[in-house]
């Protein structure tokens, strides 16, 4: 989990990060080494209809993986990467997803 908060944050150096997170062991851990523009936000328990990438995987499968058969791990691991570098080159889409109101306050809260 260290490496995947290193990974955003290194790659949004300049934004304020509200990263949202599910009850998950791995998203709990103590020691989480945290920038000073990223804030972890965490659900309540059992609520992934709240959760903003469920919203953005949702994007994915109808855009990227309806009726696509793969023929290997590697192609789809490839075809999913090529989606995300997608999204992550258009942010005013990914808010217009998962952009809610109590996100863009935790955002404003964050600075």
């Amino acid at each position: 989990m260290q490496i995947v908060l290193d990974e955003v944050v290194s790659r949004h150096p300049d934004e304020n990060i509200v990263m949202v997170l599910d009850g998950a062991g791995w998203h709990k851990a103590k020691d989480f080494r945290l920038a000073e523009n990223l804030r972890l936000l965490f659900l309540p328990p059992y609520s992934p209809e709240l959760n903003p990438q469920e919203h953005i995987w949702d994007e994915l499968r109808e855009k990227k993986f309806h009726n696509h058969v793969f023929k290997s791990l590697d192609a789809l691991e490839e075809h999913l990467a090529t989606g995300l570098r997608e999204l992550e080159e258009y942010p005013a889409r990914v808010k217009s997803i998962s952009g809610w109101d109590w996100i863009i306050t935790a955002l404003s809260n964050a600075k």
